[in-house]
């Protein structure tokens, strides 16, 4: 398209080209200006509700007027081709400065400053962005830090709810999350929050999760969760606790790892409730690293952190602790009182009955999982083994994902104690390994259809 007009917009250069479309680089003849021009793909806008709704929802983000972000100026359709002209950002995404290695910690604070008080100003007219990453923010020649694509991950999403909230049906099919697993988004994938990646409502502290996977790679250098697959780092945002940030770079002020860590909380609640409250630490956080004060760390953070380590470590986390803890105190009454030992032996027995029937009720759940997985289209085959539920299937879909997550995150908080149960799903087995793992032990159900090669025959087709 370059050297053709839409509308008042002559295109001269190609920018890029992304998940939602290709942007230009273009002339407003009408003010003679530089301007941004993004070419929507033809099968995200062919749905005429989704459209609609769309276009609602970015004449919604164009009003919002703050330096940290990206202007929109215009919202069209010629042609059959639908396009947003907005502001032409001249500087380098914050990706790329990551992996020049040109962000201190000082910049990076100043950027996540910036962009949490943008973020504010869209949160406050119940506006979510929905898609925040490190390659869609921008820093200019002269410092400036500019959030792009403001409203444009709603085209991406099937179904609007309420003014500040996301809903997403839990049906067979998740558009969204389809094209996110065929590389349509492939990206935002590690900057999803734990509800985005499971499927979820998504509030402003949906919002606040993905800065603070941007601010966690602007100061370690590297993305906090990462899988080696997109299912992979998906559940790994939805389920495991992230490494502190003071563990990869050491000497960091505490400030930086409470802020980080209450940005990458799992339960909304949990975490800022909006980015106005992360810019106000933020804004405390600056002025300290300008002023060059180094507070020292509160017994209240050096708590969090020794919890942060006792989740992490541990086996048994803050529940074998508290069981330690009750079984020292069990051990001292028996010792330091006088007691019947004739009632005590019956209290032991009941006590190990209880204990045998709490440590086997973590073996009874799984099963039952493993009972209402196999009943998906598509299973061939699953395995358990240790703490890690195996779904072997015909084709990895997003709407199985979501479910079986689901499934396992309803089991992990019903345990008392031990690791929480961890799913993987496979479809890429070749029939060689396939075969190989239905000879193991630790499989507990195969799909009737499902026939398994004698030795013989397997050596003969591998050879």
């Amino acid at each position: 398209m370059v050297g053709k007009e839409i509308k008042h917009y002559k295109v001269e250069e190609l920018l890029g080209k992304g998940g939602m479309g290709i942007v230009y680089r273009a002339l407003d003849q009408k003010l003679n200006r530089p301007v941004a021009i993004k070419v929507l793909k033809a099968d995200l806008t062919a749905n005429p509700d989704r459209l609609r709704r769309f276009m609602q929802e970015a004449r919604a983000a164009a009003s919002i007027t703050h330096p940290a972000i990206a202007q929109v100026y215009d919202i069209d359709e010629v042609d059959d081709i639908t396009f947003i002209a907005m502001e032409y950002v001249d500087g380098q995404t914050i990706s790329r400065l990551i992996a020049n290695q040109e962000l201190d910690l000082l910049g990076a604070v100043e950027v996540a400053l910036q962009v949490a008080d943008g973020l504010h100003k869209a949160h406050k007219s119940n506006i979510l962005h929905r898609d925040i990453k490190s390659a869609n923010i921008m820093v200019t020649r002269d410092g400036h830090a500019k959030l792009l694509d403001f409203g444009l991950a709603k085209l991406m999403e099937p179904q609007a709810a309420a003014a500040g909230t996301q809903t997403w049906p839990d049906q067979t099919e998740t558009d969204t999350m389809k094209q996110t697993l065929a590389g349509t988004v492939l990206g935002t994938i590690p900057y999803m929050s734990p509800e985005q990646a499971r499927g979820q409502d998504l509030s402003y502290s949906s919002d606040v999760f993905s800065l603070g996977i941007v601010l966690y790679e602007m100061v370690a250098g590297e993305l906090p969760f990462k899988g080696d697959s997109p299912l992979d780092t998906m559940h790994a945002i939805a389920f495991e606790e992230v490494r502190p940030v003071t563990v990869l770079r050491k000497n960091l002020p505490p400030e930086v790892h409470r802020i980080i860590a209450r940005c990458l909380r799992k339960r909304p609640e949990d975490r800022y409730k909006d980015a106005g409250a992360l810019h106000s630490d933020l804004k405390h956080l600056k002025t300290d690293l300008d002023s060059g004060v180094r507070r020292p760390a509160s017994p209240g953070y050096r708590l969090e952190m020794m919890k942060d380590w006792v989740k992490t470590s541990l086996p048994f986390g803050t529940t074998g602790i508290a069981a330690a803890l009750g079984a020292i105190a069990v051990a001292a009454i028996v010792v330091f009182t006088n007691i019947n030992w004739g009632s005590l032996l019956g209290f032991v027995l009941i006590g190990l009955f209880l204990f045998r029937y709490i440590k086997n009720r973590k073996s009874r759940m799984v099963k039952r999982l493993v009972t209402r997985v196999a009943k998906f289209d598509g299973v061939k085959a699953i395995r358990a083994h240790e703490n890690v539920v195996t779904v072997v299937v015909d084709k990895a879909q997003a709407s199985m994902y979501i479910h079986i997550n689901s499934l396992v995150d309803a089991l992990n908080k019903k345990l008392y104690f031990g690791k929480p149960i961890k799913v993987a799903i496979q479809d890429d087995l070749s029939p060689d390994q396939f075969q190989s793992m239905l000879r193991e032990t630790s499989v507990v159900y195969v799909r009737d259809d499902i026939v398994l090669d004698s030795p013989s025959n397997s050596s003969t087709s591998s050879a």
